[in-house]
């Protein structure tokens, strides 16, 4: 499975919010990450539908939205028509996950369901056949620039272990603390997608960094199927 870099936008310069994402596009983002908080599930407020459409009028990759709301099944159709093309919800709020991934996929969406890091991985046994990618949290979901969680690596295994053995062997996103000197240790463990905020639009060039974490991430990726192979 190939490595994607997700720049998350929450960390960007909202004055000239489409000049950084077309920087982040030029160093070779694969996707571009809206952080949407609601001031109650986490304690931080982001943005809504609207800031989604401006990015998804700048964006030339898909864009993913992580919805870190009480009520996301409210919110879905409204992210849907803004742009979005991935949209994650947390297994924390929804009681019904299984209604709520089947709607989001209904609207023609990709489906992830995301994780808090001290939420175990086995709350995802009953869905796992069900998503289309599955976001682990590196750190506490709310405010970005926060230090990786160095346990992460071993839940991202386990998570890795359950997707495989319910044979539906898709993506894992991690968010959260990623930079230059996290992102190999991510891979290793089987991360696909990488959300980076801070360490690429918190940097003097964002085109550079993201191909410096990008170019990391590949290289991380290309070991593991090497070593995998090895393994046989």
């Amino acid at each position: 499975m190939s490595v994607r870099l997700a720049p998350s936008v929450l960390a960007a310069d909202f004055t000239a919010l489409g000049a950084c994402v077309a920087a982040a596009e030029r160093g070779g983002a694969d996707m571009i990450h809206v952080d949407v908080m609601d001031g109650h599930f986490v304690p931080n407020l982001s943005v809504g539908p609207q800031v989604v459409k401006a990015v998804a009028r700048a964006a030339k990759v898909p864009v993913d939205v992580h919805l870190m709301i009480q009520d996301p099944d409210r919110f879905v159709p409204a992210f849907a028509e803004a742009g979005a093309s991935l949209i994650s919800v947390h297994v924390e709020v929804l009681p019904h996950l299984h209604r709520t991934i089947a709607f989001i996929k209904s609207l023609g969406l990709k489906a992830g369901v995301v994780l808090n890091p001290s939420t175990p991985v086995g709350c995802l046994e009953e869905v796992a056949t069900d998503v289309d990618f599955v976001l682990l949290m590196t750190v506490n979901p709310g405010f970005g620039g926060q230090t990786f969680i160095p346990r992460s690596a071993s839940k991202i295994r386990a998570m890795r272990s359950l997707l495989d053995e319910a044979g539906n062997p898709v993506p894992i996103e991690v968010d959260g603390g990623i930079d230059e000197h996290t992102v190999g240790r991510v891979v290793a463990a089987g991360a696909d997608w990488l959300v980076a905020g801070t360490s690429v639009f918190g940097s003097d060039d964002a085109e550079a960094a993201t191909r410096r974490l990008r170019a990391l991430a590949v290289a991380a990726a290309q070991e593991r199927l090497a070593s995998a192979r090895g393994a046989r």
